[in-house]
């Protein structure tokens, strides 16, 4: 046992050792058509390698193969995983067909490692829309490919239940485990150095935890508490299925060998999986299998203690169930027979029933799975999509996912909602303009409209505010202080900015020589500020 735990360990790090070193190669390149079959073709290699290099475990040959395909689907791309597959699993019939490498079980070895590099690529492609794994589902899938593979050798060897139960029982374990562990293994360190590593233990809070995860989680522990029951079920009726056929059996054998005797017949055989032994008071067996030895005390006390009724104990040191009687004053006879041909059956059953549950389990697990997120958490999505451009102030986005009638009703009261948003917006705008029409008014009747001054000809006043929006913050007048001052007062009422008012005092003569001379009004201001500057007859003030 521990010899082969050392050495599947060994076997299961250096495929682990493999995918790190294609990862570090190509985690930075978008693989084109031939790299993808590189890839497939190096981790084939591997899965001819791990066929011919098995390790010996009681018997048998056991290996983790199927890491090959699985991991160069999952890690690294679809076209991987199939090519990887093809290639080892096509290797491993022509090995067990022509050259007697595992011949017993090469057609369920290929089939599933062929297998297990389609599965990859449709749950690389469907399930995980081509994203890294998690090492849960790493370590599932690792698990159930082992799993069809045990399962493929019972339904290939239906006339064989006795050989195909010694395979599967011996195989099964060591192999799942190490596969399923190879691969939680290597999804674990990819995350990490791929800087995507989650701890997968940390509490998350209920409203941050996606829907689909809730969902899977409470679906598996449903589908396990099920599953479970029912094989427990099966279990139990299968045990009282053996101990009543173990019990017709004993009980026919001992009235046939009984009958025999008493007729003094030599021929007392019993049926090929019964044990039987006429034992003396002396525990020396005279007739059956054990003809001359002597039975144990405490065996011998156990059949003494229990004539007459069908109980379990050793018998030659063998596990067994019996059925003791005497058969006169000196003599018992005791027809057994042991455990292990009592419960083959039903521990075989036992396994094919577990591995089948478990294939069952995983295809509806990943069928209702693919179902929710395609049908509610792609749409949900869709939604949360289209809502956000809405909040951002797309108003003109519609929300069209209608796949059913749920959808499409949300999807309608959404669009509703956003058209009478868009009124109560319109009639809220239009309100607004109304208001800015009036405040503009109010504004402008509150500053001085009228520049002439009747009892003033040498000089034009005028004045301007042009707010930048419908109305301003700002605010001017002039006035007479006495005959010869006028004051001038340009005030920012808002507070934000500087004042926007323009003050533009000029001498008559000035503009009228400039006027006459042609130009824009812009041009003539020019001109008049250029007069300014340099003294002549004109005079203008001016705030910004």
């Amino acid at each position: 046992m521990l010899s082969m735990i050392v050495k599947m360990s060994g076997i299961t790090i250096l495929y682990i050792i493999l995918t790190l070193v294609v990862w570090n190669f190509t985690n930075k390149l978008v693989l084109n058509r031939f790299q993808k079959i590189l890839i497939g073709v190096v981790f084939g290699i591997s899965s001819i390698i791990s066929t011919h290099f098995g390790v010996e475990y009681e018997g048998m040959i056991i290996n983790v193969r199927d890491i090959g395909p699985l991991a160069a689907g999952l890690f690294f791309s679809p076209t991987a995983g199939v090519v990887a597959g093809l290639i080892g699993g096509i290797e491993r019939y022509i090995a067990g067909t022509y050259f007697g490498v595992g011949s017993y079980t090469r057609i369920a070895c290929s089939v599933s490692t062929c297998l297990a590099g389609f599965v990859a690529m449709a749950m690389k492609i469907k399930m995980f829309n081509r994203k890294m794994l998690t090492p849960f589902y790493a370590l599932f899938m690792g698990a159930v490919m082992e799993v069809f593979h045990m399962y493929v050798v019972f339904i290939t060897h239906r006339n064989d239940m006795r050989m195909a139960f010694l395979v599967v029982s011996t195989c099964a374990v060591p192999m799942i485990i190490f596969t399923a562990i190879g691969m939680c293994v290597c999804s674990i360190l990819l995350q990490v150095f791929s800087g995507e590593w989650v701890n997968p233990f940390q509490k998350i809070e209920e409203d941050n935890e996606p829907l689909s995860r809730k969902f899977q989680k409470w679906l598996f522990l449903i589908m396990s508490i099920v599953i479970i029951g029912s094989f427990i079920f099966s279990y139990i009726l299968q045990t009282q299925t053996a101990n009543q056929y173990c019990k017709s059996l004993l009980t026919r054998n001992f009235d046939t060998i009984s009958s025999n005797y008493e007729l003094h017949e030599t021929n007392l055989d019993a049926d090929s999986n019964i044990v039987y032994g006429i034992i003396t008071k002396d525990r020396v067996v005279l007739k059956g299998k054990n003809i001359g030895a002597t039975l144990d005390n405490d065996e011998y006390t156990n059949l003494i203690g229990n004539l007459g009724s069908i109980e379990e104990g050793p018998f030659f040191g063998v596990n067994s169930l019996f059925y003791a009687q005497s058969i006169d004053n000196n003599k018992i006879l005791a027809v057994t027979m042991p455990k292990s041909e009592v419960y083959w059956y039903r521990d075989a059953q036992a396994y094919e029933f577990a591995l089948a549950d478990i294939l069952l389990f995983t295809a509806i697990y990943v069928l209702i799975a693919y179902l929710v997120n395609r049908i509610v958490v792609n749409n949900i999505q869709l939604i949360n999509t289209s809502l956000s451009k809405i909040t951002n102030g797309n108003l003109n986005e519609t929300v069209t996912v209608r796949n059913s009638l749920e959808f499409a009703s949300l999807s309608d009261d959404i669009n509703q909602t956003v058209v009478a948003l868009k009124g109560y917006i319109n009639a809220a705008e239009k309100r607004i303009e109304q208001e800015l029409i009036l405040a503009r008014t109010i504004q402008t009747s509150a500053l001085p409209q009228i520049f002439n001054f009747s009892d003033r000809d040498e000089f034009e006043l005028f004045a301007s505010m042009n707010p930048a929006k419908q109305v301003g913050g700002d605010f001017y007048d002039f006035f007479f202080v006495d005959r010869n001052k006028i004051a001038f007062v340009i005030a920012d009422v808002s507070g934000k900015g500087i004042p926007a008012a323009l003050f533009m005092m000029r001498s008559k003569t000035a503009i009228r020589s400039f006027a006459e001379a042609g130009g824009t009004p812009e041009e003539i201001l020019i001109k008049t500020n250029e007069a300014l500057c340099e003294g002549n007859d004109a005079e203008m003030f001016v705030t910004v």
